[in-house]
C-alpha cells in the first residue's frame, strides 16, 4: 500500500491511496471548518441538502439511477467532528475498473458524480429548494431530539459536553433545535458558498489506482476547476483543556440500567506523550486484557461494559462503564482504583508489549474503509 498526496490547489489537497485488498474503490471527500455555536447546525444541515440533488442530477432519484448505472456503486455522507472542527463528510464506493465486464471507466465517473455532488447543488431561484430545505429541517430535528436514545452515547456526549463547557469541542455536531427555525433556502445557501470558498478541502481515493491519472481527473474537474485559490479557515490547533476541580454531574432518567462515563484530560500534549497515552489506555480499558475488563467487569461483576478510549485530538481519556444503578458508588470507588494503580506503575512488561502490538494491529485495521 502507498499514500500519495498532491495539492490540487491553495486549500484543495488530493490523497491517493494505492492499495490492490479490496474489489471496489473509496472515493471521498472532506470539507473541514471551525466548529462554533453560531454555524453548527447550519453546517449540520448542508450534507442532508446536498444529497437531495446536483444540477445535473436533480433529484435523489436521479443520483440513485446513476449509482445504479455504476453498478450498484454506493453513496454516503453526514458531519463529524475533529478536535475543534466540524467535518462534513461525502463518500461514493464503485467496483474497481479491473472486475469489470467490459472496458470502462466507473471510477472516473464516481468522481465526477460526488464532485458535483458536493460542489454543484440542485438550485432554485439562485438558493436551495424550499422544499428540500423544509423537509431535513424537520429530520434533523428528529435527529437532535432522539440523541437521548442511545443513553450509552448520550452519557459520553454530556461528559463531553461539561469537561468542555464553552469551548468549540463541547457543542454537539448536529447543533440545537432552537436554531433550525432560522435556517431557509436562501441563508443556508449563502452560508454553503461561504464554507465552500472556505474550508479546507480534502479529496481522497482508494484503490488499485494510477495516482497520476487520478489526480489529473482531479485537477481537471470543472466543480474544482471552479473553485477559488484560498487560505483555508480552519482550527489548526485545538483549544486547550480549562482545568478544574474534580466535577461530579448526575442526570436523572426514566431508566433501569445507567451509563458511568468519567473523563480524564492528559496535562502533555507532545507527540510522544500521545504515544504513550495510546499504550496507558489499552492497559486501563482499551482492550479484553484491560484492567477495566477483567477487575471491574469480570472479577467484581459491577458493569455489563466497561471500557475507555482515547481521543488523541483533544488528548482525553474516557473511561465508560453500563452499571446497574444501585452499583454507581462501587463501581465508582473500583475505577477510582485502576486510575491508581496505574499511577503507581501496578502494570507489567508484558501489559505494556501486549498494548504497542495490539495498537500497531489496530493501526493497520484503521486502513479498512469503514464509513464513519
Amino acid at each position: 500500500m502507498s499514500d500519495k498526496a498532491q495539492k490540487v490547489k491553495e486549500g484543495i489537497t488530493s490523497h491517493i491511496i494505492k492499495t490492490d485488498k479490496f474489489k471496489t474503490d473509496l472515493i471521498a471527500v472532506f470539507l473541514t471548518t471551525k466548529l462554533t455555536r453560531e454555524d453548527v447546525t447550519k453546517n449540520a444541515m448542508i450534507p442532508m441538502i446536498l444529497r437531495k440533488g446536483s444540477q445535473n442530477l436533480g433529484s435523489m432519484e436521479e443520483i440513485n439511477k446513476e449509482l445504479e448505472e455504476m453498478y450498484g456503486a454506493g453513496f454516503d455522507c453526514g458531519i463529524d467532528k475533529t478536535g475543534d472542527n466540524q467535518v462534513l463528510k461525502f463518500y461514493l464506493e464503485t467496483i474497481d475498473n479491473k472486475y469489470l465486464p467490459q472496458e470502462e471507466n466507473v471510477l472516473e465517473k464516481g468522481i465526477d458524480t460526488l464532485l458535483d455532488i458536493v460542489f454543484n447543488p440542485k438550485l432554485e431561484n439562485n438558493a436551495f429548494k424550499k422544499e428540500y430545505i423544509e423537509t431535513e429541517k424537520e429530520k434533523l430535528k428528529i435527529i437532535i431530539e432522539g440523541k437521548k436514545d442511545n443513553k450509552a452515547a448520550y452519557a459520553n456526549l454530556r461528559c463531553q459536553e461539561e469537561m468542555y463547557k464553552d469551548t468549540p469541542f463541547g457543542l454537539y455536531k448536529y447543533g440545537y433545535i432552537e436554531d433550525i427555525e432560522n435556517i431557509n433556502q436562501n441563508n443556508l445557501y449563502e452560508h454553503y458558498k461561504k464554507i465552500i470558498s472556505e474550508c479546507k478541502i480534502d479529496i481522497f481515493v482508494s484503490g488499485d489506482v494510477d495516482a497520476e491519472k487520478i489526480i489529473n481527473t482531479i485537477s481537471k474537474n470543472t466543480n474544482v476547476e471552479r473553485l477559488n485559490e484560498r487560505e483555508p479557515v480552519y482550527n489548526k490547533t485545538n483549544s486547550a483543556f480549562k482545568k478544574h476541580e474534580e466535577r461530579e454531574v448526575i442526570e436523572k432518567l426514566d431508566v433501569t440500567q445507567g451509563n458511568l462515563v468519567l473523563g480524564l484530560s492528559i496535562d502533555e500534549n507532545s507527540k510522544e506523550e500521545k504515544y504513550v497515552a495510546i499504550v496507558y489506555n489499552a492497559i486501563l480499558g482499551g482492550s479484553a486484557t484491560s484492567k477495566m475488563f477483567q477487575i471491574v467487569r469480570e472479577k467484581h461483576s459491577l458493569a455489563y461494559t466497561a471500557s475507555s478510549n482515547y481521543l488523541r485530538h483533544k488528548n482525553s481519556i474516557f473511561i465508560k462503564c453500563g452499571i446497574e444503578i444501585d452499583n454507581y458508588e462501587k463501581t465508582l470507588k473500583l475505577i477510582k482504583e485502576q486510575i491508581e494503580d496505574m499511577k503507581k506503575g501496578n502494570f507489567t512488561e508484558e501489559d505494556i508489549e501486549r498494548a504497542k502490538l495490539r495498537n500497531n494491529i489496530s493501526c493497520k485495521a484503521y486502513t479498512r474503509r469503514t464509513r464513519y
